[in-house]
């Protein structure tokens, strides 16, 4: 199922006019539920046994935590959180990867866009040892040029600075290149520099239902995204 606002009806991806694909990882490409379990259930598990508290509490003491950071890089910092909150989240993240996996479709969509010849980055807000965690899993590297993670940038990306970053870092032309991502907020800052192709991912955990966005192309799966499907 495709949602699209009326005004984009008979929209569908020509891929003459798109030179560089950018691709969010969590939400986008893998399986956003393994990131929803880990740091709304398990971690908040494991810090309230820790301090032998109540697991609603220990939940409300992480998500106060997390709100705290929210937009800065400390937000998806692992280290930064083992430090934080006194578990080892990096091995947590090793030891919970056979819950890392694509959504469907997308090792599909992926050799797909090589079959194109297009350039494909993972542009994620990701920190670099998890997201070294998710490859080592899935195998994500073998599909893309590029994986950038927001603290290369410098910026996690909806925040304004971080597309001007990722420019000059990349070299893509704005006018030219298609960015998909499940979070409206790195959409919308995308939109505001000028990325001219925006898709919005509804469907980002195997495990909640889809939330599209009306102000975008928003779809569930990647079948609109194939030339003639």
């Amino acid at each position: 199922m495709t949602h699209q606002p009326a005004s984009s009806a008979q929209h569908v991806v020509d891929w003459t006019h798109i030179d560089d694909v950018l691709l969010d990882m969590d939400g986008t490409l893998l399986d956003r539920h393994f990131d929803n379990f880990f740091f709304e259930e398990e971690l908040p598990r494991r810090y309230a046994t820790l301090h032998a508290i109540p697991f609603e509490e220990g939940r409300d003491r992480l998500m106060a935590m997390y709100r705290s950071v929210e937009g800065e890089l400390a937000w998806t910092d692992l280290d930064y959180w083992t430090n934080r909150v006194g578990l080892d989240v990096v091995a947590m993240h090793k030891e919970l990867d056979h819950m890392i996996g694509f959504l469907p479709g997308a090792e599909e969509f992926l050799r797909h866009l090589r079959q194109l010849g297009k350039p494909v980055t993972i542009v994620t807000n990701a920190h670099s040892t998890g997201v070294s965690v998710k490859v080592a899993k899935t195998g994500l590297d073998r599909y893309v040029n590029r994986i950038v993670d927001a603290f290369e940038v410098g910026y996690l990306k909806m925040r304004p600075e971080y597309w001007p970053n990722c420019q000059r870092l990349l070299g893509f032309d704005p006018s030219r290149s298609l960015f998909m991502d499940d979070d409206e907020g790195c959409l919308m800052a995308a939109k505001a520099f000028g990325v001219a192709h925006l898709v919005h991912s509804a469907k980002s955990s195997s495990k909640l239902p889809p939330a599209p966005l009306p102000q975008f192309l928003s779809i569930e799966g990647f079948a609109p995204l194939f030339n003639g499907r």
